[in-house]
């Protein structure tokens, strides 16, 4: 097998990602630079800030890439039972290095950098958001949701308390967390019965 030009730069790129991942764990977010990474992964600065325009926007391609499932919902015709399945998923995957650490950085850079919170929301929230609200309107077409619930309400209510814990408290996201969090909302969310 030839060694083409494309192969070399998506190998390069590979070898950056990974050594931000690395350095990222090892140093911080905060100590993090586009330099440290260059001279770490034997590359130049200047290959790194053309396909990256920030730190900030290297970390999040580099957290994405580790990643390999998309979160995507099962479907077997219980709600509950896949809304639990995905945000168990979620969870074991913000609650372990080096995606949780880094993605908590992450979501602190967004918080200053504009660019950053565009390309986090566009490539990772808003897609997540999609797939969660779809599963809720297919189960709320299927009668398994009140009809006139609110969709967009139920996606905040779901993900408020875990990034509340995840960012604020810094406590555990655990599996006996979630449920909790689905057992309450679904008390209110769940078909009314009709008079």
């Amino acid at each position: 097998m030839t060694d083409t030009p494309h192969r070399r730069g998506a190998d390069r790129t590979e070898v950056i990602m990974r050594t931000t991942l690395e350095l990222g764990q090892e140093i911080g977010y905060a100590k993090l630079s586009i330099e440290a990474v260059a001279a770490r992964a034997g590359a130049g600065k200047h290959t790194i800030y053309r396909r990256w325009s920030s730190k900030g926007a290297l970390l999040l391609d580099s957290l994405l890439s580790l990643h390999e499932s998309d979160l995507d919902y099962p479907d077997t015709g219980d709600i509950v039972a896949d809304l639990r399945e995905q945000i168990h998923a979620a969870v074991d995957l913000i609650g372990r290095p080096p995606f949780g650490p880094l993605y908590q950085a992450l979501v602190g850079e967004a918080q200053y950098d504009p660019r950053v919170a565009a390309a986090l929301n566009e490539r990772f929230i808003a897609p997540q958001t999609d797939k969660t609200v779809a599963r809720l309107k297919k189960a709320q077409d299927q009668g398994q949701l009140a009809s006139g619930f609110d969709l967009d309400l139920a996606m905040a209510i779901l993900s408020g308390p875990l990034y509340f814990r995840f960012l604020i408290t810094q406590e555990p996201l655990t599996h006996e967390y979630v449920d909790r969090i689905l057992d309450a909302l679904f008390v209110g969310m769940g078909p009314h019965p009709q008079p």
